[in-house]
């Protein structure tokens, strides 16, 4: 009986350690959800668009649109979430360019046509390269505002940290990838299994400019609670809006006061 018992225990701790030592070793697979097919092009909601085509620091060619609204003060650099690609974030380039600003929207490497393999340091080389080409051919640095969703909002913390920009938007955002993980996976060793961190956290305090925070208290992905903790961190001059919907409806669900919120937060700068 305690043989089988051995053995049993055995079988069960084989098994665990090829979960964990999967999950070190395919990591960007549980993190990154890239989509190459583009389905549709702001043709399809009336926009009209230019594409752009970003050269890395480290030679990668990254895709992105470019969306103008005619005596735009502002332009937003816009960093999606770790699913799909551009094609799939029409609703928002619709947003935006109603609330009246341009809008840059990028692709990370990987998805959609930009070319390569994602990882935590890619997406911020991708993400320089974005920052660079609006300041060099289409807008002044204080006019730009970074806005990040999900994934993208650990992206536009770090640009925002490098760079400065007129103001910062986070919505269903997180405060690193390591409490990500121990949300999802409380029954593995995560920190000491993740090799990417996206630990907003550490440069909260950086941020010095204008913040706009954006959660919904029923996102199923993000936890409301990591949104509240990053916002807490932050130090410059912020504001928190709680949305409704899930963690990708939001925008959608809370409409109104949603494009209303991020007219005000526009205005205010």
């Amino acid at each position: 009986m305690m043989g089988k018992l051995l053995l049993f225990v055995a079988a069960l701790l084989c098994v665990y350690i090829t979960i964990v030592l999967l999950t070190y070793f395919f990591q960007a697979r549980l993190v990154f959800f890239p989509t190459r097919s583009i389905d549709a092009t702001p043709l399809q909601v009336n926009l009209k668009y230019e594409d752009v085509w970003l050269q890395t620091e480290d030679g990668k060619r990254v895709h992105g649109w470019y969306v103008a609204k005619e005596n735009a003060r502002w332009t937003v650099l816009m960093f999606h979430g770790n699913g799909g690609n551009i094609s799939h974030r029409l609703p928002t380039l619709s947003l935006l360019h109603a609330i009246g600003v341009n809008t840059l929207i990028i692709d990370y490497r990987g998805y959609g046509l930009s070319e390569g393999r994602p990882s935590e340091q890619a997406t911020y080389l991708d993400a320089m390269a974005a920052w660079q080409y609006l300041v060099r051919e289409r807008s002044r640095a204080d006019a730009i505002i970074i806005f990040g969703r999900s994934l993208g909002g650990a992206v536009a913390m770090w640009l925002a940290d490098k760079v400065k920009p007129r103001g910062l938007i986070l919505e269903s955002t997180f405060t690193s990838l390591t409490e990500m993980a121990e949300y999802h996976y409380p029954f593995l060793p995560v920190r000491y299994i993740v090799r990417m961190h996206y630990d907003s956290m550490s440069i909260a305090g950086n941020i010095q400019g204008p913040t706009f925070v954006l959660h919904s208290r029923s996102d199923e992905i993000v936890p409301f609670e990591l949104g509240v903790k990053l916002y807490d961190a932050l130090s410059g001059s912020k504001s928190f809006l709680e949305i409704q919907g899930s963690h990708n409806d939001g925008f959608f669900v809370s409409d109104g006061a949603y494009k209303r919120a991020l007219s005000n937060f526009f205005d205010s700068l």
